[in-house]
């Protein structure tokens, strides 16, 4: 009866032995944020732009920074695909302190702005909503300043509004190649959402290092993985998957490189030159993904393409030259947005 107990025991003790390596192995839950990015601070009061659009009641997220000593001018910030108005943070202040108002608004499907369940997005679609927050605030000819996919909106914004901007700046936006025509195939948007409910901290963190920053990271760069994946990671998870599938289709079928001759507003380019940021790569057949992402040659086609555009390069940075070095790059967008 002893020897049975004790076998008991020592089985129930191994048993659990078992279960705690497990449980040290598995790795700890990330953050968890709500669908709108409820639980993560933003650096700025947060403000809300109350709309319709597509038979639908939204609403926008914005920063309205305005500056100690203003220089009568509007500096609007569009985040990129992985990023939100928060991840602007350094540039703001910057801008702010250079006399800049500065407006940067999270996009709808993004961030802490709505996630409707069916939308139509297209780049004129989100253009026409900032636009019209815009036009509530009361700017008139802003610098527009777009980064990554918001280079892609800032590039559409410039041209639907042209006589509503003072300058373009574009900083590695996407876009810059035709990747369907380049041989990546259909990708549905079911396949797109799938990926994205698999998206972790983990995962975020090795694509960044590697394409945002140039294969360096630093510590700064965690709260902005914890914001992405916690996120993705929240109770609102499948919405934001939705929502960012068809953000993807969305970049991937709207290309604006056939339209860089039509820009007519002063324009400037700043492009971290180790960046090989290309939408769906990994969809891609292996001979052709070493073809994609080149930025020292995209940025220099897109500059011939606009017309007068200037073109800044820094040849250490990566996709994301504005928080690899927040210092050197506002001291060059604030000389590049200067009035001739």
């Amino acid at each position: 009866m002893k020897f049975r107990i004790w076998t008991i025991f020592a089985g129930a003790m191994l048993s659990a032995a078992v279960m705690g390596a497990a449980s040290a192995q598995k790795p700890a839950p990330g953050p968890s944020y709500g669908p709108e990015l409820e639980g993560f601070d933003y650096p700025f009061p947060v403000q809300r732009f109350d709309f319709t659009s597509q038979r639908q009641s939204l609403h926008m997220a914005y920063l309205d920074v305005k500056p100690e000593h203003p220089n009568g001018r509007t500096a609007v910030l569009l985040h990129g695909k992985n990023f939100c108005a928060a991840t602007w943070e350094p540039t703001i202040k910057d801008l702010a302190a250079a006399g800049y108002r500065v407006i940067a608004p999270d996009q709808i499907g993004f961030c802490k702005s709505s996630k409707p369940p069916a939308y139509q997005f297209t780049f004129k679609e989100l253009a026409g909503n900032t636009h019209a927050l815009l036009a509530k605030l009361g700017v008139e000819k802003p610098v527009v300043i777009g980064h990554s996919t918001g280079g892609m909106l800032a590039a559409h914004y410039a041209l639907l509004y042209p006589k509503d901007v003072s300058h373009l700046v574009l900083v590695n936006p996407v876009g810059l190649e035709d990747w369907t025509a380049k041989g990546i195939p259909p990708i549905p948007v079911d396949e797109w959402y799938a990926r994205e409910l698999k998206l972790n901290a983990d995962g975020v963190r090795a694509y960044e290092k590697s394409t945002y920053y140039a294969g360096q990271w630093q510590e700064r760069y965690d709260r902005w993985v914890d914001m992405l994946a916690g996120l993705n990671n929240g109770p609102g998870k499948e919405a934001v998957a939705w929502d960012s599938a068809l953000i993807y289709d969305m970049i991937i079928t709207e290309p604006v490189l056939y339209r860089f001759s039509e820009i007519s507003v002063p324009t400037l380019l700043m492009i971290g030159q180790k960046d090989t940021t290309a939408i769906a790569k990994d969809f891609a057949p292996p001979e052709l993904r070493p073809k994609l992402g080149n930025y020292p040659e995209l940025g220099k086609a897109a500059a011939k393409a606009i017309p007068g555009a200037k073109l800044v390069e820094f040849p250490d940075f990566g996709h994301a030259p504005q928080m690899s070095d927040p210092e050197k790059f506002d001291k060059a967008l604030i000389a590049g947005i200067a009035k001739p």
